[in-house]
């Protein structure tokens, strides 16, 4: 049928009912809407159908995983069957296991760090607060054993580690006394590090390192411990100005000492010939004259030096000269 025939047919249709045009429209209308309903049922279906496939690709990769096990680094992965712990230990990477016969539990081997506080008493009843830092790990080769006997970490933590370390500070503090644990902290750290490894090397855990963090007293301890050393400041202090006094006392009369042994040496040596030689040194040329007695009666003396030696070796108690006249008391007394 050409384009002229449907034009012809459709005049023809229209001459005979007025009301085509309508009827068309609504057929077209109600063919498009079960068209649309078929396109929207169809999407639905390769929905559903995607999702399905999804769900059964997951489904598979979960299956298929269930088989295998990864054990994470610095971890290690206790293996049991229907629960009862086996002997191999699982290390590092990925395994293959058995679902519902099998499953595993992974410990961590890595150094741990763990905080405690402890409170002890010393050898003389003083009350010690220590803080204490502990780095430790379990032993890789024996983490079923210790699972098996502890249980996770956080149970060897609580059960173990922790009562171990109060226990060993207590004993340990009790070997010193509050003085000893202040001036000998370093031979104290290592007695607890020595009893603390020792003890639990029984549960296969390992000490990395110990540190005491803090050791402190009780307030009234530390104020008497103040009051005991401004005491023993004092103490020295006044030994040390005691000490100095006598000191000083005593550089005096070594002192005097000294002096009276220089003069001593000095007047053993001062013989005639040297005094002599000294008064020739200052000599000026000229003979003293000294008077004696009174009025008419007074004489002229022309001194010798030989005279003033003797006159000076008669005064036996080395009594200095002060003046002339006693000079000439002197060499009268010889004349």
């Amino acid at each position: 049928m050409n384009l002229e025939s449907a034009t012809s047919i459709h005049k023809q249709n229209l001459a005979h009912n007025p009301n085509f045009v309508e009827e068309t429209r609504e057929i077209n209308l109600e063919s498009a809407k079960t068209i649309n309903k078929q396109n929207s049922a169809s999407k639905q279906n390769k929905d559903i159908q995607a999702i399905v496939r999804i769900v059964l690709l997951l489904l598979v990769l979960t299956i298929i995983c269930s088989f295998f096990v990864i054990v994470n680094p610095g971890q290690r992965g206790v293996l049991m069957r229907f629960g009862e712990v086996q002997p191999e230990i699982l290390t590092e990477g990925i395994h293959p296991v058995i679902p519902i016969v099998n499953t595993v539990e992974q410990l961590s081997i890595r150094v741990q760090n763990q905080e405690i506080s402890a409170e002890a008493l010393s050898r003389d009843l003083q009350n010690v607060y220590t803080d204490v830092a502990l780095n430790w790990h379990i032993a890789p080769e024996k983490v079923n054993i210790i699972f098996q006997r502890i249980g996770n970490q956080k149970a060897v933590v609580h059960r173990i580690i922790n009562p171990a370390v109060k226990e060993v500070l207590k004993a340990v503090m009790a070997m010193y006394t509050a003085e000893e644990i202040i001036t000998t902290r370093t031979e104290v750290k290592a007695e607890v590090d020595q009893a603390l490894t020792s003890r639990l090397a029984t549960y296969n855990i390992e000490i990395d390192d110990i540190s005491l963090v803090n050791i402190h007293f009780t307030e009234q301890f530390n104020k008497a411990v103040e009051a005991k050393q401004i005491a023993e400041q004092e103490a020295k202090r006044a030994g040390f100005i005691a000490m100095k006094a006598e000191n000083q006392a005593k550089a005096k009369v070594n002192l005097a000492k000294g002096e009276a042994k220089a003069h001593q040496l000095i007047m053993e040596s001062l013989t005639p010939a040297i005094l002599q030689r000294q008064a020739i040194a200052k000599w000026d040329g000229r003979m003293p004259w000294i008077s004696a007695g009174g009025g008419d009666n007074t004489r002229l003396f022309q001194l010798e030096l030989d005279e003033i030696v003797k006159a000076a070796q008669k005064n036996p108690n080395q009594v200095r000269v002060e003046s002339r006249s006693e000079l000439t008391s002197a060499l009268l007394k010889d004349k």
